[in-house]
């Protein structure tokens, strides 16, 4: 499969890694999806790929969604109805706002990284990992050229 020629070769296997540690420990679901261009607005995108990849159907309406466009130069961070009623705005901010500093330095991945770790960590405080969760979505990073 083709990559961002500003990615490195294992990109996605390291982001892939960060969601499935970030996963274990919490009973939520994480999606990373990159696209090389978005040609509509970035919400209306994420709502399409939201439902499109079945992250509305999580048990408790715990997904979070981390859409980066490349061609775009933009990202959003995109919670399912049970995340939104724990969480503030501010926590969507924080995450924003550190992402987009390792982005602004060029590091993607890191940037990546970064978000999955701090939603993770805050949908542990709500989610927290259960001995019997089922991984409901899989923890592969969905790249659309």
């Amino acid at each position: 499969m083709p990559r961002p020629s500003n990615l490195p070769a294992n990109w996605r296997d390291v982001v892939s890694a960060t969601v499935s540690l970030a996963e274990k420990k919490t009973a939520a679901e994480i999606k990373v999806v990159v696209l090389n261009y978005c040609w509509v607005d970035i919400r209306e995108k994420a709502r399409v790929l939201f439902f499109r990849h079945g992250l509305q159907k999580t048990k408790n309406r715990n997904a979070v969604m981390i859409v980066l466009v490349l061609k775009n130069r933009e990202f959003l961070v995109y919670g399912d109805k049970g995340i939104h009623e724990k969480v503030t705005d501010e926590f969507w901010l924080h995450t924003r706002d550190s992402m987009l500093s390792s982005f602004q330095k060029g590091d993607i991945v890191e940037g990546l990284c970064h978000g999955v770790q701090l939603v993770g960590e805050k949908l542990a405080l709500y989610f927290p990992y259960q001995h019997n969760d089922e991984n409901e979505l899989s923890d592969e990073v969905i790249y659309e050229t």
